[in-house]
């Protein structure tokens, strides 16, 4: 039958743990005086640390050989356990360092279909050429995603927030303007796009959050108006490629319109009213903020916006 070995705890309170930093430098110098210089200890200084170490260990850990010290049977069985327990304490409290090149995991971002295409293609291709070993997961959207990344489902959301937590910090990223989007030919603005005209139409509106009135509504309403809502989605490509099959006309940021117009048989016209503009941010947690990959990320969407214009 095996023996079973009981560890017997031991209270660290009364130990020094930095004279083992004496140990590993006696190991590599076999020599007290070129261990305290090592140390920045005078030769007196290093033997009384010595004397400590012993008394602490319980074993003479060195004693003098014909070239030098020499280890003790423990010290030989304690040497290469120091050295690792001192290269980890380092590893602990060195400052944290973000290699894109040597970076593997994966980033979990939240937005909708609108920022995703704006914003994270470039994203992407910043990770193809200086982190390749880094993922990109875009997570399953939920309102307005504040949930997400409070609960950790989310490193960070892209979108526009309300009030938030005091755990989330928010940093803006640009402003855009609405414009109208209609199909190519539609009949109806063919002589322009005038207020009356406008909420007549049959109107497409987007339901992200489902919190509050849209920019657009607000603007309306302070005017004594209100749009004749036909169809409600919560996507923003959907809702372009319906208009650009039928006569109902939807109000877009600017910048999302022109890269849809580039691809769809739509046309842009000037929304005929003073709208609030669309001013999205990325959001993330404080458990997030200072570690190295998170803020290698966010700096790179902030330089991507950065050039927008």
């Amino acid at each position: 039958m095996k023996g079973i070995v009981k560890m017997r705890q031991v209270d660290l309170s009364g130990a020094d743990l930095n004279l083992l930093k004496l140990f590993e430098a006696l190991v590599r110098e076999r020599s007290v005086t070129r261990a305290g210089l090592r140390l920045g200890l005078s030769q007196p200084a290093a033997s009384r640390a010595l004397g400590r170490l012993r008394t602490m260990l319980g074993d003479r850990l060195v004693v003098r050989g014909t070239s030098g010290l020499e280890l003790t049977p423990r010290g030989e069985a304690l040497a290469g356990r120091v050295t690792r327990l001192l290269d980890d304490a380092r590893g602990i409290v060195a400052p944290a360092v973000f290699d894109p090149a040597a970076a593997t995991g994966r980033i979990t971002i939240a937005a909708h279909d609108h920022l995703s295409l704006v914003v994270l293609g470039e994203l992407i291709a910043r990770f193809e050429r200086q982190a390749p070993g880094l993922s990109l997961h875009i997570a399953q959207p939920a309102g307005d995603n504040v949930r997400l990344v409070e609960q950790g489902m989310a490193d960070l959301a892209l979108g526009t927030f309300e009030s938030l937590p005091g755990s989330l910090y928010r940093r803006g990223l640009y402003t855009d303007r609405f414009v109208c989007v209609v199909r190519s030919g539609h009949p109806g603005v063919a002589r322009g796009l005038g207020l009356e005209q406008y909420v007549a139409l049959r109107h497409v509106t987007l339901t992200i959050s489902g919190l509050g009135e849209s920019a657009v509504d607000a603007a309306l309403s302070a005017l004594g108006l209100t749009r004749r809502v036909a169809l409600r989605v919560p996507h923003f490509i959907a809702a372009a490629l319906l208009v650009a099959d039928s006569d109902m006309i939807l109000t877009l940021p600017g910048r999302l319109a022109r890269r849809l117009a580039d691809k769809l048989p739509i046309a842009l016209l000037d929304v005929p009213l003073e709208v609030a503009p669309f001013s999205p941010a990325m959001i993330w947690h404080e458990r997030c903020h200072g570690d190295p990959a998170h803020v290698w990320v966010r700096q790179q969407l902030a330089d991507i916006v950065a050039a927008f214009v």
